[in-house]
């Protein structure tokens, strides 16, 4: 007879009630009780948590906090960049309390007919040391907060009654190089299952052959048989196209001991959609258990058909097409939002690396989160999905070093096993600059690493971020994995593939050019060691770090060398902590490297990247015009475009056209006029087309007082989910309208009705007001207001002022 059942759970006041389902996963969003701080009883069910704040999870309880300079002040010698000795480093972490105790609860009431089930916890991502407890006792713990993990929570159950769940993190200081964020930062789930059920990311699909005209299928799922007694079942899987219809169908039938029991099934499907990047169409297979007519549970995954091919000489192939890969580095903070994931935030950064020209990302330096790889998937990205920064030789005092040894088995077949199925995901990465790299036996550790990847994933190869050449050669880890991979080694490409043409080669890590948004530095000059007293760097991309390149340098070999099959530019967008360059007892706490900065406003450089890596037309022009003081003196002018020739004007007066000119790695991909002497009013670029013909124009016209303020959503409609967000940007003009380039009024944010104020950013580096504020100065005239939606629908108003300048207000519609 079929089951049937009420599930009904508790959070705090709040009931939910669910229509029967074989298996049902419930969010645990939100009413969690949260403390910083170590308390003695934390786990207890009698513990009195009445007075902790009440959070929901994503959680990251830094990220609102004030910044402190004392808070990550090292000193330390940090190999990998190049440190002689120990040396005073601050902002390495992002200046924010991510370190120490903390705890979470929640209360929860299974009903008394689930008894007979199986339940779950979930963790996505807790940062760090978690431990679980339920109804005060331990029911499971892990180390690595990046990866997913589960905790079979059913015999610490009481149902018909009240449960407490309790988790107390412990993120020690020197555990890291960069910000983690601190807390449940990633989805928290409780899963029901019958006892006989499809096990955790049980599934695994591959495609073993793929064509316009067929596709094959190889479907291996692990059922778990928790009854205690053989169980007679069936196994059903349904294979959905992209537009929702059944396209495929395997069942079958196993007497299946009271164990796991793996079961493979295969079929095909005729003329398939290929996943691809320009066309990324996703399949789902639902695959459902019965005992008789009884469904027992129903799992879905979502999976792509696609070949991927890599060759030492001519580079990546996707589907029989050659694709040279122009990717970037994202670490896993969101900016001002910090370490707490959020869809619409990661959708927003994976739109701007779409619109630049980018089609791959790399997850450095550790494993993403479910929402980015959900999103690659849709959007149409590759991935390199990352493990480890560091192995048994540790970076930090507290580092995963020490836990390595126990923990990487586990560690790494999560990683594998949560995201094997995912079409996006092309190569696994077992560390980035491991110190390894310098040890004799270093390539033993890598060879273990290898092997675990390819018993868990035969279909995948497996790399690694090399920064040691040749060391990493020499000491033979480079024999040890699939393809090869350098960190900034541009000038080591034809040496290495001359000597060990075998190796498949790619820039895992280029450029590291510093920028800041709105700032120029003169003279002009390209320079490895930049250090201004201002704590800022050059917008026009001229500065960069001693062991790093200038994005013309990495494109020249990335054009030129077939063989390399791609880049990955550290990193898309700027990050919280390693303010390099200013390391050293500075107010800087977070990373110039970004082609776009931590508020998400595009710095010039992505309109180089755009320029070189993009099918659509751009014409962008720099500096701004406002330079007062600096009437009658030479103001270099750049100009980053895809057209053939481009001609420069000053209020009419003509600069010369200029081209692309093949012969120096600079003017190859840009265009630059060293002389133009300043004078107020209009500077215009006119791009022509090969007929000589003007196609486009670009105008910058110098302000004049700032007299106003715009704002402008990235959406005026939201989800009223109590998670989807509105970027509004703010930006001061003058009485024409002109945006006012060097503006640093203070504007104060007022927001009423359905929805609040989530944070503020100006993308300045150096800022020390918290992103939690609800004021802020402009930098480089502009700022970005992030707007979170409630759980009602309605208006959403914001309103923007400041000083002398006219307010300006905008709504947001949350439905």
């Amino acid at each position: 007879m079929k089951q049937t059942f009420l599930l009904v759970i508790v959070w705090l006041s709040a009931s939910v009630c669910f229509a029967e389902k074989p298996r049902k996963t419930i969010a645990l969003e939100n009413d969690w009780r949260f403390q910083i701080g170590e308390v003695k009883d934390g786990e207890k069910n009698n513990f009195d948590d009445s007075a902790w704040e009440i959070v929901s999870v994503p959680h990251d309880w830094a990220i609102g906090q004030q910044f402190d300079m004392n808070i990550d002040r090292q000193t330390v010698q940090v190999l990998e960049d190049g440190d002689r000795q120990p040396q005073l480093r601050t902002g390495r972490t992002g200046a924010l309390p991510m370190f120490g105790v903390a705890w979470y609860r929640k209360n929860f009431e299974p009903d008394v007919n689930d008894s007979g089930k199986q339940i779950f916890l979930e963790f996505q991502g807790a940062m760090s040391n978690p431990q679980v407890f339920v109804n005060g006792r331990k029911a499971g713990e892990w180390h690595y907060g990046y990866t997913s993990f589960i905790v079979d929570i059913t015999e610490y159950c009481v149902f018909g009654k009240p449960n407490v769940l309790a988790v107390r993190l412990d993120n020690p200081e020197e555990s890291s190089r960069f910000y983690t964020g601190a807390g449940l930062f990633r989805p928290a789930n409780l899963i029901i299952k019958n006892k006989v059920h499809i096990a955790h990311w049980g599934t695994y699909i591959t495609t073993p052959q793929v064509s316009a005209q067929k596709g094959e299928l190889r479907i291996q799922t692990t059922i778990e048989n928790n009854s205690l007694k053989n169980a007679k079942i069936q196994l059903v899987t349904e294979i959905i196209s992209p537009d929702g219809k059944i396209v495929g169908k395997t069942t079958t039938s196993q007497n299946l001991p009271a164990a796991s029991k793996l079961i493979e099934q295969k079929t095909s499907i005729a003329k398939p959609e290929r996943w691809s990047i320009e066309h990324p169409r996703t399949y789902k297979a639902i695959s459902r258990i019965y005992a008789g007519k009884v469904l027992l549970d129903e799992y879905e995954t979502i999976f792509g058909f696609r070949e991927i091919r890599f060759d030492a000489q001519k580079g990546f192939f996707l589907n029989g097409e050659n694709i040279k890969l122009k990717g970037v580095c994202l670490h896993h903070d969101l900016g001002p939002l910090g370490a707490a994931v959020n869809r619409r935030a990661t959708e927003r950064q994976l739109q701007f690396m779409k619109e630049m020209g980018c089609n791959a990302i790399r997850t450095a330096h550790n494993p993403p989160s479910l929402e980015l790889l959900n999103l690659c998937d849709s959007l149409g990205f590759v991935v390199i999905d990352e493990a480890f920064d560091e192995w048994q030789s540790g970076k930090m005092t507290n580092g995963y070093n020490r836990y390595f040894d126990e923990c990487y088995e586990r560690d790494l077949t999560a990683l594998i096993h949560r995201d094997r199925n995912h079409p996006c995901v092309i190569l696994w990465s077992i560390g980035n600059e491991i110190r390894e790299q310098r040890q004799v036996g270093g390539y033993l550790v890598a060879r273990r690493l290898t092997e675990i990847c390819h018993r868990e994933d035969p279909t995948r190869l497996v790399t690694a971020a090399f920064d040691q050449y040749p060391a990493a050669i020499d000491n033979q880890l480079s024999d040890e994995i699939d393809v090869v991979g350098f960190n900034y080694k541009f000038f080591a490409y034809e040496p290495v593939h001359e000597k060990h043409p075998q190796y498949i080669l790619y820039g895992s890590e280029t450029a590291s050019t510093v920028s800041s948004r709105g700032v120029y530095k003169f003279p002009l000059k390209w320079d490895k060691h930049a250090w201004h007293s201002n704590y800022q760097v050059s917008s026009y991309a001229t500065d960069c770090v001693p062991w790093g390149c200038f994005p013309d340098e990495e494109f020249a070999k990335q054009d030129d060398l077939d063989f390399v099959f791609g880049e990955f530019v550290w990193t898309g967008f700027d990050y919280l902590g390693e303010p390099t360059p200013y390391n050293e007892g500075t107010p800087a706490r977070s990373s110039y490297f970004g082609i776009v900065d931590l508020a998400g406003l595009k710095k010039d450089i992505f309109y180089l990247y755009q320029s070189h890596w993009s099918d659509r037309p751009v014409l962008h022009l720099l500096p701004h015009w406002n330079w007062e003081g600096y009437e009658g003196k030479n103001i270099p002018v750049m100009c980053y475009t895809n057209y053939p020739k481009v001609e420069l004007f000053v209020n009419g007066k003509s600069y010369d056209i200029q081209t692309h000119d093949p012969s120096n790695t600079f003017t190859r991909y840009r265009l630059i006029w060293d002389n133009v002497p300043y004078s107020p009013g209009e500077l215009k670029a006119v791009a022509y087309n090969e007929k000589g013909e003007p196609v486009q124009t670009e105008i910058i016209q110098t302000a004049g007082k700032a007299t106003q303020i715009r704002l402008t959503a990235d959406r005026t409609t939201i989800a009223a989910d109590g998670k989807d967000l509105s970027f509004i940007t703010a930006e001061v003009l003058d009485k024409d309208g002109n945006p006012c380039p060097t503006a640093d009024s203070y504007l104060f944010f007022e927001v009423e009705g359905a929805g609040k104020l989530k944070s503020l950013c100006n993308g300045d580096a150096t800022g020390q007001i918290p992103f939690s504020s609800n004021y802020m100065p402009l930098f480089s005239g502009k700022l970005v207001a992030a707007v979170q939606s409630s759980l009602q629908s309605g208006e959403i108003k914001i309103r923007a002022l400041g000083g002398l300048l006219k307010a300006s207000e905008i709504v947001i519609n949350s439905l």
